[in-house]
């Protein structure tokens, strides 16, 4: 057996801030290795393999690949860079023994990677940095490394940790070079491969010990049911030997089972194995009941490795059984048992949500980390033709010293020179407070905030309206604060159909003026739902539906063209943004509507007076 620093093998996670450049670079790794033969067509990101994932241009699950460079194989992880997936950051770091921190060479450190570079270095694990995106006009490769060492010595990194190597890349070009620099014609990433071989070590395990393996990730498959993804820590996987599965419960006793199938990483596809040894990454199936977390060992010596610890949900909302009239007309799956269902399978695989039941059995609350995980999570589910109706979030408040403390958010907020004055204004009534301002050189400046977690909802949506689009907004959670009492609610009240029907131009026309509406004509409205937003704040009951008056007279003030202004654009994040706390969003597999919790006016006054 060859010692430990011999082993062909390393592991590496691809950690950085939100749009860097973490996928583009796997795609370079994978297509320089000749991952992909010469004639294979292959799409851009191919590790964004979910539909909202190649949408937002965002990654949400951690995923493995693995590549071969001379003669070493190297396991590559890509992790989300959103802090709402932070879940997903900590497991994928439990499967390597080093990180590439990619940085932005224009836009430098930013809160997100702040966030996985502690989660790294308290995870002991080495670095290798690369500044992305050297050849951007506004790059400034010196000054973003100097932010680098900063941001390690502020981490409190020790000196071995701040011995890192830095490469310079054009990730999106597949080339890279030592130190500061511009990548030539002729360059390509073996720098980037010679940094990965000889700075993240070869793993520390023993092939001949007892089997220790820690599932880190769950799949499924049509053939063979649930899959374990994981590590080797210690000695060796073999297929149709016996193996343990150490479940959380402490005292039960381990389900022993033959490992009839077992497979590792090579490109993006899985091979069958028939052993993995210690260090290297497994799938394993034929154990329906795993969990994250869990341990397989060898059966004569069950020891369980330290179980997985994510960050706690701060945020819930409630997601019930669709009960509007139009219920049942446009999705497949509608009934609490089919929810219940769908939530449980996610939790199995996303440790970082929790469900749980509430007084009624057709409402299941959901605690998640921020605004985007739950929204990716019902856009999941509508897309696979669910229909449901969900509450807006509200922050789960925790007891510190006797007082009622809630979640504190940090958001970086980039944006143009002129919109600084909107970013403040904006923040004053939502109890936020700026805590570092830094203009660039491009005219654009970073403002760095902390705010309560309920003071930043729906703050993005407002700052893109208030800044055209211009503003970039990443926000993470920054610890607890005392409550810091009733925050400002949307200004207008709602406007309430009054009835049942299809819109008319002509009713939208006289509503219009009112204020702003959320349906077009030749839309299904029914009771109780909210067609638009009152320019004042008191609600108002509105007909809709209301046809025009057909007289015999003819008069050039009554034969006017109607001319309708687009009606707002609801998404998924504004309409749960919007909602009031007697409201919900309905959300079927081809419609988001919004309507009130009591759909009658007359039962909606009884519990008001109630």
């Amino acid at each position: 057996m060859p010692p430990a620093d011999e082993k062909k093998l390393r592991s590496v996670a691809l950690v950085a801030h939100v749009d860097h450049g973490k996928t583009t670079l796997v795609d370079a790794l994978l297509r320089a290795t000749g991952t992909f033969s010469e004639h294979q067509a292959v799409v851009d990101r191919v590790m964004d393999s979910n539909d909202q994932e190649r949408e937002r241009g965002i990654t949400i699950l951690a995923k493995a690949a693995s590549v071969t460079w001379n003669g070493v194989r190297i396991n590559l992880v890509d992790t989300p860079g959103h802090s709402d997936f932070g879940g997903e950051v900590e497991r994928a770091l439990t499967m390597v023994d080093g990180v590439i921190l990619l940085v932005d060479a224009a836009e430098g450190p930013l809160p997100q990677t702040r966030y996985v570079l502690s989660k790294a270095l308290a995870a002991d694990l080495p670095a290798v940095v690369v500044l992305n995106k050297v050849d951007r006009a506004d790059a400034r490769p010196e000054e973003v490394l100097d932010e680098i060492y900063q941001l390690f010595l502020d981490l409190d990194a020790d000196e071995s940790k701040i011995d890192f190597p830095v490469i310079s890349a054009i990730a999106r070009d597949g080339k890279a070079v030592s130190g500061i620099g511009m990548p030539g014609e002729s360059d390509d990433l073996t720098a980037l491969f010679e940094a990965i071989v000889s700075t993240v070590p070869a793993p520390k395990g023993d092939p001949a010990a007892p089997v220790q393996a820690i599932v880190t990730n769950l799949d499924a498959s049509d053939y063979l049911g649930r899959l374990a993804i994981g590590r080797v820590m210690e000695g060796t996987l073999r297929r149709n030997e016996q193996i343990a599965l150490l479940e959380e419960d402490e005292g039960q006793a381990p389900l022993k089972r033959k490992l009839s199938q077992l497979m590792t990483f090579s490109g993006i596809t899985r091979l069958e194995a028939d052993f993995i040894e210690a260090g290297d990454l497994f799938i394993v199936a034929g154990f329906p009941e795993v969990e994250i977390g869990d341990t397989l060992a060898d059966p004569a010596h069950p020891n369980p490795l330290p179980r997985l610890t994510v960050d706690e949900p701060v945020l819930r909302m409630t997601f019930g059984v669709n009960t509007s009239p139009l219920a049942g007309k446009e999705g497949s799956f509608l009934t609490s048992r089919h929810l219940r269902e769908r939530l449980d399978r996610e939790i199995l695989g996303n440790v970082s949500i929790r469900v749980e039941p509430t007084s009624s059995p057709d409402i299941i609350e959901v605690a998640g980390r921020g605004e985007l995980q739950l929204a990716v999570l019902i856009e999941t589910m509508r897309r696979e033709g669910y229909e449901l109706q969900v509450s807006r979030p509200e922050v789960i408040v925790r007891d510190i010293d006797g007082k009622r403390h809630e979640p504190l958010e940090r958001a970086v907020i980039d944006v143009p020179d002129e919109h600084v004055g909107t970013v403040t204004q904006a923040l004053a009534p939502r109890k936020g407070k700026v805590t570092d301002l830094r203009p660039g050189d491009t005219g654009r400046t970073v403002v760095t905030i902390e705010a309560p977690a309920r003071g930043l909802i729906g703050f993005r949506s407002q700052l893109l309206t208030a800044t055209r689009g211009t503003a970039l907004m990443h926000q993470h959670h920054a610890g607890w604060t005392p409550w810091v009492g009733d925050l400002p609610t949307r200004k207008g009240g709602a406007m309430i159909s009054d009835r049942d029907g299809v819109t008319t131009g002509y009713a939208l026309d006289n509503l219009q003026q009112r204020g702003e509406l959320f349906v077009g004509p030749g839309e299904k409205v029914y009771e109780g739902m909210v067609v638009g937003e009152n320019s004042r704040a008191d609600e108002m009951h509105v007909n809709a539906v209301r046809e025009k008056q057909k007289t015999n007279i003819r008069t050039h003030s009554t034969d006017e063209a109607i001319k309708l202004v687009p009606p707002r654009d609801v998404t998924l994040e504004t309409a749960i943004e919007f909602i009031a706390d007697d409201e919900l969003v309905e959300v079927t597999p081809t419609s988001l509507r919004l309507r009130k919790r009591i759909l009658k006016e007359s039962d909606r006054r009884r519990a008001n007076k109630n």
